[in-house]
């Protein structure tokens, strides 16, 4: 049975699984949750881009709203639970490791998460009274 805070760490390892599929945060994530579900296996790793690849097409595909919600919540107890079976797996020197790594992986997707960037190209465009609005760090470049 795990402690309480491998649990935690489990969590939010699933939550940043879902939370970063479709951001510029995926790659990292995808890679670094693939080695280490992995666990050095190259058959092993390739069977979890794939399912990391299954969810996010599955998150893609659920659009907005309350289908949207339930998708996440599913996936992200899914994650949730094949990292709990990791953890429980090894050794306790081994499950202290592989928490590190997640919590890394946690901060990684919560810190591009927090980082959303708008980049504006308006080429040939011209304003008359015009507004952008918007939130995070917006890059317009006005092209004349």
């Amino acid at each position: 049975m795990l402690v309480e805070g491998l649990i935690a760490v489990a969590a939010a390892g699933g939550g940043a699984i879902v939370q970063a599929a479709g951001t510029d945060a995926w790659a990292g994530i995808r890679s670094g949750v693939a080695r280490i579900l992995g666990r050095g296996e190259a058959g092993r790793e390739q069977a979890e881009l794939e399912r990391l690849d299954q969810t996010r097409a599955e998150l893609e595909s659920a659009g907005a709203g309350a289908g949207s919600e339930r998708a996440q919540t599913v996936l992200a107890t899914r994650w949730q639970t094949r990292l709990e079976m990791l953890l429980e797996q090894l050794p306790e020197d081994e499950q202290q490791q592989v928490a590190v790594e997640l919590q890394a992986l946690v901060q990684q997707a919560q810190s591009q998460a927090l980082v959303q960037n708008t980049h504006n190209n308006f080429s040939n465009a011209t304003f008359t009274d015009s507004q952008v609005l918007g939130s995070g760090t917006q890059n317009n470049t006005i092209n004349r």
